[in-house]
């Protein structure tokens, strides 16, 4: 990559070529998982701290309910934080709880809320940009974060006596969330040099969930129009205004790097692959013993989902999933649909069939989880705790016959206490519902695009239906009282990932599968898949 530095408005000279430089790295998803960005940084953090030290920053939206679980405020531990947290407000400083432990700043947007007229007034006046007809949330997020993120900055350039910050200093920028601080250093005194990634086109994202031939009309596209028919052109002009102004302009794939020229106006300086931190799935003779553990987890909650309406064998069944952003067919959730139902159909035509269990995980807008969903989980746990009861009595009584030389039926270890209970958690267990196709309520049961699919297929999990359905509409986690597994553990547990994007610049949930020992279907559309194509030899026959 060019060095962002030679062409710097900062005073540099031979004599500090070597220097130590600063960078500060920006986006919407520091400490706050919301799509694959929060992977690309999070998982690259080790490898930056190796090069850079603790010359590294962070800056991010504060959220309070994301920064309990992933932050930790310690204030500010450097002579320049401490003039930023006296002068600018609303600034939280401490430490991001990942591998690493980087340095962080969070800014609370809500500190800045009263300025958001003059926020957009600015944008007009400056950059042309104008926000008057649209004044949607996530808009107001990025304008307010923007100008705040802009001050933040110009405080941080006009400190060049204070050691503990190196002259050098470089910013770089994911998505258009964070465009308006790129845009506005240009106006700056002493603007700082900038990088700003592209991981999918705003508009982009819109017209190819829209249009089947996005890849073929590409390049005759009018991108002014198309913005403001999908009522999105303040957004879209921060996003252009960003990739025009920085110094560097990178994509993430060849793919996006093409659609950034035709819909942006500029060609990526650069495309830089987005990369995955190995180390973290390294288990190499593991894989396989992991495997096992993981299924077994799985194993637990299908048994508690589907086994209280009907059983089926669990050591014929297999577990498939997709996962992504919520873009229904961008991500190829349509396509996944569909093809669970040409399987069930077609397994159905067979003797003797396996279990097919397909998991859809994404997150939706939901209100709870799914009160039915989550007894049946309670009363199998209930279940489980009552067997291993009765499992350590009847160790006990076997052992004291075997003392006295005796092998016992059955009945004789089975107290009848034990069988009665027993019997009473069995009857509870039992259900004449279906199992649920979702296992939370979702707040627009009637309009969700990936439950309409599913019920205009009928996929409804009945008993004779080789192929099931679990859309789990929420991050996972291993506290959930659900499937309580952390993602990388429930994709251990799998035995297939399918990825059949239609529009996915880049595209991360293959790459773990692959890394986690799993097989995976991807498409040459998404970024990875094009790039594996280009630079893996493998013949067609090879997968």
């Amino acid at each position: 990559m060019p060095d962002p530095l030679q062409n710097s408005a900062q005073d540099s000279s031979p004599a500090d070529a070597d220097a130590p430089v600063h960078l500060f790295e920006v986006a919407f998803e520091v400490c706050n998982q919301v799509g694959g960005i929060y992977t690309v940084i999070k998982t690259k953090i080790p490898h930056i701290i190796e090069h850079y030290g603790d010359e590294y920053t962070l800056i991010g939206p504060y959220y309070a309910d994301a920064a309990a679980l992933e932050f930790e405020e310690t204030g500010p531990d450097r002579d320049w934080m401490r003039t930023l947290a006296d002068k600018i407000p609303g600034l939280h400083m401490g430490r991001w709880l990942v591998t690493g432990r980087p340095r962080v700043i969070l800014i609370d947007t809500s500190m800045y809320r009263e300025r958001i007229s003059d926020f957009r007034f600015f944008l007009w006046k400056d950059h042309g940009i104008d926000t008057a007809s649209n004044m949607e949330a996530d808009l107001d997020e990025a304008i307010l974060f923007g100008f705040a993120t802009s001050e933040l900055f110009e405080l941080i350039q006009s400190i060049t006596t204070d050691a503990s910050l190196p002259v050098k200093r470089v910013a770089h920028f994911h998505e258009w969330q964070v465009g308006i601080p790129v845009i506005r250093n240009g106006r700056s005194r002493r603007p700082i040099p900038t990088v700003f990634t592209t991981h999918a086109t705003i508009l982009g994202r819109y017209i190819a969930s829209n249009r089947s031939d996005f890849y073929e009309v590409l390049d005759s596209i009018d991108a002014d129009a198309e913005a403001a028919g999908y009522n999105i052109f303040p957004r879209f002009g921060i996003e252009r205004a960003a990739a025009h102004s920085a110094t560097i302009f990178t994509s993430v794939s060849h793919i996006t790097g093409r659609e950034a020229k035709a819909l942006l106006g500029r060609a990526p300086d650069e495309v830089l692959p987005n990369g995955i931190q190995i180390t973290r799935f390294q288990a190499m003779h593991e894989f396989q013993n992991l495997h096992m553990k993981y299924k077994e987890r799985i194993h637990d909650f299908v048994m508690g989902h589907f086994f209280p309406s009907y059983t089926f064998d669990l050591n014929r069944t297999l577990y498939f999933f997709i996962s992504g952003r919520y873009e229904y067919k961008n991500k190829g959730f349509d396509l996944f649909i569909e093809a669970m139902h040409e399987l069930n159909q077609r397994l159905k035509k067979r003797t003797n069939p396996p279990t097919i269990v397909s998991f859809i995980i994404t997150k939706a807008a939901i209100k709870n989880v799914n009160v039915t969903a989550l007894e049946n989980q309670a009363r199998f746990d209930d279940m489980r705790t009552l067997c291993e009861d009765i499992q350590s009595q009847m160790g006990s009584a076997l052992l004291t016959a075997a003392a006295h030389g005796h092998i016992p039926a059955l009945n004789e270890l089975l107290s009848e206490e034990s069988e009665v209970r027993l019997r009473r958690s069995i009857q509870a267990f039992r259900s004449k519902l279906l199992p649920r196709i979702v296992t939370h309520d979702p707040v627009h049961d009637a309009e969700d695009a990936i439950l309409r699919h599913i019920r205009h297929r009928q996929l409804f999990n009945q008993a004779d239906d080789p192929v099931k359905v679990v859309f789990h509409p929420d991050f996972l986690s291993a506290h959930s009282p659900l499937l309580q597994l952390d993602y990388d553990e429930f994709v251990r547990g799998c035995h297939m990932g399918i990825f059949p994007g239609y529009y996915e610049p880049w595209g991360y949930t293959p790459l773990e599968c692959v890394a986690s020992g799993i097989p995976a279907v991807t498409s040459d559309l998404a970024g990875f898949g094009s790039y594996a194509m280009e630079n893996i030899m493998l013949s067609r026959s090879q997968g």
